[in-house]
Formats: C-alpha cells, structure tokens, sequence
C-alpha cells in the first residue's frame, strides 16, 4: 500500500545530525518536557534536570511528532476492509521492518512486538523446549533474572572482569546434566553501573556448548548500535520507554524456531489462523506461524510506530555523534564525583570498563534516599534511588548480607541513617551539559554543605518536611 501518513516537516532530523568541530559538542536531541520547570522547596523555580533515563527516558520531540501526524489515520489492524484500517496494517508491517533494519536482524528472524522486555522475555520464556535449561549471572535486571520459573536455572555469580564472565559461563555451560537445550540470558549494559558485558565473547561461548543466548538489550539499545548479526545473538529484547519512545512497547526479535513451535504467548484473536467446531463439540485451532502467533489482541499500533520512529530518529542523528556526546557527559560525571571523597561509585569491572550514561554510587554519611530527595526538591535534578530492581547486584556492589533490610524503591532508614540503596544518575541523547554540570555541582555542595530543608520518611520515601 503506497499511501502513508506524511511525517510532520520540522527541523529536528536537521538539528540531530548537525555537528561540530568537536562531535562532543553536537547538540542534544530534542525531547518533550525539555523545558519543563519545576518548584524548589527553598523558593522559586528551576528547569527540570530528567537524570532517570536508565527508567525511563523522555520521548524524543520526533517521535510525538510522528505519532502526532498518523493519530487522525488511526484504525484496526491486519482485517479492516477500510482505508484507515489498510493503512494502519501498512504502517504496523513496515514498522517490523525498521525494527529489524534497526537490530540488524538475520533473514528469518521474526519481530514480534510486546509491551515491554520483561514481556519480551517472559514470552521467550514461555518457549522453552521441554528440560531447558538457563543459565543467568546475578547481576541481571529482575526483567531477565525471573522469568524462567518454569526451567532449570543456574544463577551465575557476579563476575568482576569481562573476561572472568565469559570463563564463569564455558565452566558452567561444559558441567551442565544431562547435556540438552540450554538458553543463557546476558544485559548488553548494567541497568546499575552502566558497565558494557562482553555479548559477542558470551555468545560464542554459549554456541560453542550447544546453547542459545538472548540479550537484554533495554540498557544498551538506546545508547549504542546493535547488531543481531555482529554480536551472533538468537534472541533481542528491549522497551520503546527507554528508547525515547512512549511507554507500552517492545520487542523480542530472533530466531523464529522456538517461537513457531511453542502454543502461543496469548490465545485469542490475530494468533489463530483457522478456528472450527469439532463434531464432539470440541474446537480445533490452526496458529498463525509468523509473529502474529504471539500478538494476539489488538495491537499498540502507536507504541509500534513509535519504537520504529525511535528507531529512525536514533539511525538518523548517528550513532557515533551520540556515543561521542554521551560520553563526554559520562567523563564530566565522573571527574565530578572522583572529587568528592565521601562518594563511592559502584563497578563490577572497574572504572575504566567501557560504559553507557548510567552511574550509581552512594554517598558516606548519607541515607541514599534522602540524598536523592535533598537532590530533587533543593536542585530540580531527577535521580534514582533504591535497588533498582537488580537486588542481588546491587546488595553484592554494597558487600552487603542478603538478609539485610531494604527493598526496591522502599528505603527503610530515615535520613542521615545508613540505608542498603544507592543512587542512581543516568541520562542519553536528550541531556544537555548544563543538566549534568548541576547534577555534580548539587553533588559537591549536599556533601559540603549538607541539606537545606528538613526531611521525613512517608510510605516508605525520604520527603521535604512541609511543616
């Protein structure tokens, strides 16, 4: 079908791939609320600094444009007669496709669009060939360290070098009992230090022993180009919210084997292909063998379109111009906090491990929730603070007890007392230096200065005390 909603003419695409002498000091990307101001309990107003993007990143100004343009053509997918219908199914269709330009994927991978990685992986999941066994580090995100509840699965120790990963997983890929299917699940970068894991070395390995991998790549995909190809990985999963898209999309894209032989993720509409009545009153169900097979419902047709938007905008503003940016960002977080002697920045692999724009350390002397409200309600810098749904990680980085208190998001210390949580900065393609500058300023002067404002502790969160 040739007709297609026009994307909006706006100078964004222009903008994004404009550069410098220096591609260090190419301008960041537009994204929405870039502009939003925020108040500050110690009076008046500041421009919002979003320094969460390893949760969720702001959507990229392109990508609601686009999404802004098609929403008057929206309708049903894949079965209406009408206009509308068709075209909507043609942009659901070619969207698959720029996903899988976008990975890289092989011919014969399927694209199979979900609402997020942990559904992705939770989907894989329920793939499994029957005695399958996975094979995972402890320093997963909980998205990819607990769907295979069904399986056998080995949980790997924390490695604290690259290579003493891909060693840790040949041992335990080559003692594996009985000898059968076997799937290992690996993050292209920590959600928690932002440290990048060697993918190409553990796929190899993992190929080497009879086993499949797939990759989290919810951490690495907006930061980075990734290649199923290149990294020789059977599986890719990741989540349009982090891809500065809207949230309530993602992808698993891989090798279609596994997908075509399992009953469907789903049963219902768009998964059957032929449905009859049995002469014993019974049903017979014929299944969709091509990723339809596991997207039964009516789909999110603008989460699709805005993960291949994403995608488009992402290909299009380089990706050696923003891995160039974001790392000069790292390099001025990280020469900020190696000033500050009470900060301890938390690594599995050491500070000069390759990274993405995500750090996390706590501070000596602070309750990291507090530290991140003092941060929020005195400086106008969005963080994060807990353990960031990667428990076993971060307890490990903190040398703690697994039995010591804490929990994801719900700090139990008040402030001033030593908590078991860190804190968390990340930010992308949409951060501009001055948000960064702020951040290790606020940094320098919370630790020399100490807070402000007074803080309590209320449903589990440090808040401003407001009297």
């Amino acid at each position: 079908m040739s007709a297609r909603p026009a994307a909006p003419t706006t100078a964004v695409a222009e903008s994004a791939v404009a550069e410098a002498a220096d591609p260090c000091c190419a301008a960041p990307l537009p994204v929405l609320g870039r502009d939003v101001t925020v108040p500050l309990v110690t009076g008046g107003e500041v421009t919002y600094a979003a320094l969460d993007y390893a949760a969720s990143a702001p959507a990229l100004q392109r990508v609601w444009d686009d999404v802004a343009a098609y929403a008057p053509y929206y309708g049903s997918v894949h079965r209406g007669a009408g206009y509308l219908s068709q075209l909507s199914t043609d942009l659901f269709e070619n969207s698959r496709a720029t996903v899988a330009e976008f990975l890289d994927c092989r011919p014969g991978d399927q694209v199979v669009f979900t609402r997020s990685t942990t559904d992705s992986l939770n989907l894989l999941a329920a793939t499994l060939p029957a005695d399958c066994q996975v094979f995972v580090f402890e320093t997963e995100h909980h998205a990819s360290l607990l769907p295979w509840r069904d399986a056998r699965v080995t949980y790997l120790n924390a490695p604290r070098t690259p290579e003493q990963a891909v060693a840790t997983l040949e041992r335990a890929l080559a003692d594996r009992d009985p000898y059968g299917p076997a799937l290992v699940c690996v993050t292209g970068a920590s959600n928690v230090t932002g440290e990048l894991w060697p993918v190409k070395e553990l796929a190899a390995a993992a190929h080497a022993h009879g086993a499949r991998i797939v990759l989290d790549a919810a951490q690495l995909a907006p930061h980075h180009p990734v290649s199923v190809q290149e990294l020789d990985v059977d599986w890719i999963a990741f989540s349009g919210h982090k891809l500065y898209a809207p949230f309530g999309s993602g992808v698993l894209a891989g090798r279609a084997d596994w997908l075509q032989d399992s009953e469907p993720y789903l049963a219902g509409g768009g998964a059957s292909r032929k449905v009859a009545r049995r002469a014993d009153g019974g049903v017979d169900v014929e299944w969709h063998t091509t990723a339809a097979r596991h997207e039964a419902g009516s789909p999110n047709v603008i989460g699709v379109y805005s993960i291949a938007s994403a995608c488009k905008a992402l290909t299009e503003a380089g990706f050696d111009q923003l891995v160039a940016r974001e790392q000069h960002l790292i390099d001025t977080v990280r020469a900020g906090l190696v000033e500050v002697p009470e900060v301890k920045v938390l690594s599995l692999f050491g500070d000069e491990a390759p990274r993405v724009g995500v750090i996390s350390f706590v501070v000596e002397g602070w309750n990291s929730s507090h530290f991140a409200a003092a941060l929020s309600a005195e400086y106008g810098i969005g963080v994060r603070d807990g353990l960031f749904c990667a428990h076993p990680l971060v307890r490990t980085l903190l040398g703690s007890d697994p039995q010591d208190p804490g929990e994801c998001g719900a700090p139990e210390a008040a402030p001033g007392e030593r908590s078991l949580n860190a804190i968390r900065v990340s930010f992308g393609a949409g951060t501009p230096d001055e948000h960064v500058e702020r951040f290790v300023g606020a940094v320098k002067e919370l630790v020399r200065d100490g807070a402000q404002w007074n803080y309590r502790t209320e449903d589990g969160r440090c808040v401003p005390d407001r009297g």
